[in-house]
């Protein structure tokens, strides 16, 4: 039916918004929990030139909700690099593409994907996590891609905090999501970062990252061919019965935390089934060999069902294409009877996926699922069912029962409720402490089993990380983890050895004071992580964690975290001079809860994660000592940048003077770094970040069977800034710890001087088991590497006891 013959009818459920007062108007978008304003309502009338329907008026609470339409976020992101010559797709689809390994006329590419699940894992932390994950890795596969690998960043509250007991179920739960998930798919997880943060407490963080591999040629995109329109292409869902559960859980993911309100919000979480996950995995493969045997790569289009379900993947699949689309509701397999249409389209039933395909191939799809896969035998209700039609229009429109349900452009629902929203910064005056030094000993023992630095083992060992047999470096045994992705394949052993190494990093801290360099850090610290294995960096992606958008001082956290990624994109860059891009991401708004203690906001937390080319996985460099007599050398002079460290939260500061970036400078000091590793000239690696140079050299000593200890030496060399002992050793201002033999540290300091970046020497690895620490005649720290050894590893499973 078009919209001109409609244009005088009533709709099925059409909402008298227009003969309604703004309180009534108010009552009724609470009484159905619609994430709508008044405002936004009176919009969507003006935009349809009518009265909404109810089930109109849900999908604008989803789908023009912060976590489906990016309404506030959209302007900023427009400012970041898009395009670089290893870049395949970025910013567009459900996941980013790069160029990865040219091999016989064939470009394989590594596919990645980025998203949150904060609230949901808040809520209901073991099913909040799982479904992370789920949603993620379907991303990946929905690119045409064999899954390779998931990865994640954590932010928990403070587990000795006030709210302690809240936290260690949160972790718990988390933490045990991600690997009964992840374990059950039969995807290893490769990598990834804990941080406890009181600013957390009613607010955790869980960003999800997953890997994939992909012929370039191979390529299936998430939106529908420009010929769908003219040929009527069919939209099919495929997977789990409709159900109500995650209903409405888009809206919930940009609304406000309230502690009273949890247990009503509880059902806007999806429930995940990750063994029918599997088998709809075997079944899709099994599709994509059949389609690019038929040639239809270019004439099919598919996408994940998350936020929004069948609507929002509907409606983007066909506005990326600039067409329409109408649906007939009542042909979805529910696993309910009585669900109300708004329910059945816009539901988050996790594991399902929607095809657009030609007429031609529709039977043969669903012979794949239905039968050669028997979908409804491994999971009841689960199927694949044709349920509507690509239109030449650019209306989006449901039918149930025969009557229309909702008839609106396709662009408007995906932007209709755009915001241009105020920034104001809110002018924080912060202040350096002055205190007399403490025993250095004493502080350096004991952040080495702080909750922030100590080992990840305790977490890490949860995981499975060898399901596929082509990790080389699993989690917490570098500063990145090293997957070979084409190890499994037919190829030559020459190829089976290019490495992908893979990081995320993000310091909540540094947001507190300046969100700016928050962000900034958060690029340089991933990019240092895979340049200490050896990776030449490829490209990032970001999730951005912040506060109320609607709050110009918040909304301005976000603009300098935009503002700090875009630096730092553009002047680290690539080698060669082209901006590194971030090809892939996520905003995540209305990180505050509302509780009887009053609002609290998260600190402002740009995630990043990196991933790199290692040109033979049997050259990695790992971080621990190799022999005693090595030269140590730093790179990146030591500041007086104590601001948000962990030193000063262990004496109870803030401070003022943030870890700062020179980005160009770091440009050189990946190549240079890169150069050494490649000719095999350093024993081993590690960035400087968390407790500074000094507990660099500590998990240095501590990482790996520890055998060797370490004496260090301040000097006017080393230190020409002359700052304090302490801030010389536990200043988190970016760099690198390197252990080279003797022999070879001639070839170091050549290459360094090359690139122009400044190399100094600090110091011996030696075989005495303890890290000493002298200025001058003065010995500033003496530490048995055994107690060193029991502060690290010992310490985390104590944390969340």
């Amino acid at each position: 039916m078009s919209w001109s013959t409609m244009a005088g009818n009533r709709l099925s459920e059409q909402i008298d918004i227009s003969k309604m007062t703004d309180s009534e108007v108010d009552d009724f978008l609470k009484k159905n929990k619609i994430g709508l304003t008044v405002a936004e309502v009176r919009k969507i009338s003006s935009m349809l030139c009518r009265d909404p329907t109810l089930t109109e008026c849900v999908i604008w609470g989803i789908q023009g909700s912060e976590h489906s339409s990016y309404r506030s976020s959209w302007k900023e992101l427009k400012k970041l690099p898009k395009s670089a010559s290893n870049v395949i797709l970025s910013q567009k689809e459900d996941a980013g593409i790069v160029g990865f390994a040219d091999i016989r006329g064939e470009r394989y590419c590594i596919v990645i994907s980025h998203e949150s699940h904060n609230h949901p894992s808040q809520i209901v932390p073991y099913e909040g996590a799982a479904t992370g994950i789920g949603g993620n890795v379907r991303d990946v596969l929905c690119m045409g891609a064999k899954v390779i690998g998931n990865a994640d960043a954590l932010r928990f509250g403070d587990p000795a905090g006030r709210a302690a007991n809240t936290t260690k179920i949160v972790s718990e739960g988390v933490v045990s999501g991600i690997a009964g998930y992840s374990n059950a798919i039969g995807v290893p997880n490769i990598g990834g970062d804990i941080y406890f943060n009181g600013s957390n407490d009613s607010n955790c963080l869980v960003n999800v990252i997953s890997l994939g591999l992909v012929k370039e040629k191979e390529i299936i995109h998430s939106f529908a061919p420009a010929s769908a329109g003219v040929e009527g292409h069919d939209i099919i869902v495929v997977g789990k019965p409709t159900d109500n559960s995650g209903m409405g859980g888009a809206s919930f993911a940009s609304a406000v935390l309230d502690d009273c309100d949890k247990e009503s919000n509880k059902g806007a979480v999806q429930e995940p089934n990750p063994f029918l996950k599997r088998h709809l995995f075997e079944s899709t493969h099994a599709v994509f060999s059949r389609v690019r045997e038929l040639g239809l790569t270019d004439n099919v289009g598919f996408k994940d069902m998350g936020a929004g379900g069948i609507m929002c993947a509907t409606v983007e699949l066909v506005d990326s294409a600039g067409l329409g689309a109408e649906i007939d509701v009542s042909k979805i397999h529910v696993a309910l009877p009585g669900l109300h249409p708004s329910v059945i389209a816009c539901s988050e039933t996790q594991e399902r996926f929607a095809w657009v395909v030609p007429k031609s191939f529709t039977s043969e799809l669903l012979k794949i699922y239905n039968e050669d896969y028997a979908l409804p035998s491994v999971s009841e209700g689960a199927m694949a069912s044709v349920v509507g039609e690509v239109k030449a229009h650019d209306r989006y429109v449901l039918k149930y029962g025969g009557k229309v349900i909702c008839d609106a452009r396709t662009k408007d629902v995906t932007e209709g409720l755009r915001y241009h929203r105020v920034a104001c910064d809110p002018l924080k005056a912060f202040d350096e402490p002055v205190f007399d030094m403490p025993n250095l000993s004493t502080s350096f023992l004991s952040l080495m089993g702080s909750k922030n630095i100590c080992s990840r083992k305790h977490v890490f060992e949860q995981y499975d990380k060898q399901v596929q047999g082509n990790v080389v470096l699993e989690a917490g045994l570098a500063d990145a983890s090293v997957i070979a992705p084409l190890a499994c394949g037919s190829l030559p052993n020459q190829y089976k050895q290019i490495g992908c190494a893979f990081s995320v990093d993000g310091n909540p801290f540094y947001g507190r004071i300046s969100p700016y360099w928050q962000a900034a850090n958060a690029v340089a610290e991933s990019l240092r992580n895979i340049a200490c294995v050896g990776a030449e960096p490829m490209a990032i992606t970001d999730c951005c964690n912040y506060g109320n958008p609607e709050d110009p001082s918040e909304y301005w956290e976000y603009c300098e975290g935009i503002r700090g990624l875009d630096d730092a994109c553009r002047l680290i860059g690539l080698k060669g001079g082209e901006p590194i891009v971030p090809v892939a991401g996520n905003v995540s708004f209305y990180n505050f809860s509302d509780s009887a203690d009053g609002r609290k906001a998260i600190d402002p937390t740009m995630v990043i994660s990196a991933i790199g080319k290692v040109r033979d996985c049997a050259d990695v460099v790992t971080p621990w000592f190799k022999g005693s007599g090595n030269v140590l050398f730093l790179v990146g002079a030591r500041k007086d940048e104590l601001g948000a460290s962990e030193y000063y939260s262990s004496l109870g500061y803030l401070g003022k003077n943030v870890p700062t970036v020179d980005l160009e400078l770091l440009r050189r000091e990946i190549d240079a770094l890169i150069d050494c590793i490649e000719i095999g000239s350093v024993e081993s690696c590690h960035d400087i970040s968390e407790g500074g140079l000094l507990c660099c050299v500590g998990e240095m000593v501590s990482m790996h069977l520890p055998k060797f200890g370490a004496h260090i030496r301040i000097d006017e060399k080393n230190n020409p800034s002359c700052i304090r002992e302490d801030a010389w050793l536990f200043s988190q201002t970016g760099g690198f710890v390197l252990e080279v033999a003797p022999e070879k540290q001639g070839y170091v300091r050549f290459l360094f001087k090359k690139y122009g970046v400044p190399l100094f020497e600090i110091g011996t690895t030696t075989k005495k088991q303890s890290i000493t620490v002298m200025h001058g005649n003065e010995k500033h720290v003496d530490v048995s590497v055994s107690e060193l050894n029991s502060r690290w590893h010992g310490s985390l499973k104590e944390v969340l006891r």
